[in-house]
């Protein structure tokens, strides 16, 4: 039982000890993905391409609405006189029709968030990649992305600011870094709840 004990001990102290060492040497930086990509030319790209596409369908979903309520004002106004037949056909026309509008407006959501990430998938490709060069060009171990996504904690609650990457990734994706503020240099505080 004791060598049992020892020898476990043993490997536990072997274990941290290559993990100190490791520890020692690892040189870690971070970067906000997000801040990367809301600051370059691409994203403007992909923004302007997606509102064109959005205009598109709501100038479509408002015809179809403007029809709607055409043949809906009509039922109203001459629904008295009509007779029972024609009545239930005009009514189960304004059911589909009101059916077609939420359905149209489900599926152009859907085909603009699939347009944003068939859109935004090499744009990502690109900065993910060109952190790697630079994280391997510059000695870096790890590379932490700051931003865990919307309404949620940082990732990096401190960290120095020497070892922010971002000024570099901008450079070598060949953009201007935008000017420094408070919030693009240091992790964000986690919300109040």
């Amino acid at each position: 039982m004791k060598t049992k004990f020892f020898a476990t001990f043993i490997t536990a102290l072997m274990f941290v000890g290559i993990a100190n060492v490791n520890a020692q040497t690892a040189k870690i930086g971070y970067t906000n993905v997000d801040y990367i990509l809301n600051n370059i030319p691409d994203a403007k790209d992909i923004e302007s391409k997606l509102k064109t596409e959005k205009a598109q369908y709501d100038k479509l979903l408002q015809d179809k609405i403007a029809a709607f309520q055409a043949k809906y004002e009509d039922y109203q106004k001459n629904g008295a006189t009509m007779s029972a037949v024609i009545k239930a056909d005009r009514e189960k026309e304004l059911q589909s029709g009101q059916t077609a509008i939420q359905e149209f407006q489900q599926n152009s959501e859907t085909a603009l968030q699939q347009k944003q990430q068939q859109l935004l998938a090499p744009v990502l490709e690109k900065i993910d990649k060109t952190v790697k060069d630079v994280a391997k060009e510059n000695g870096y171990t790890y590379v932490f992305n700051t931003d865990a996504g919307p309404g949620t904690t940082p990732i990096l609650l401190v960290a120095p600011d020497a070892d922010n990457i971002s000024d570099l990734v901008f450079k070598k994706l060949g953009v201007t870094p935008p000017s420094k503020t408070a919030a693009q240099t240091t992790p964000a505080p986690a919300p109040k709840k």
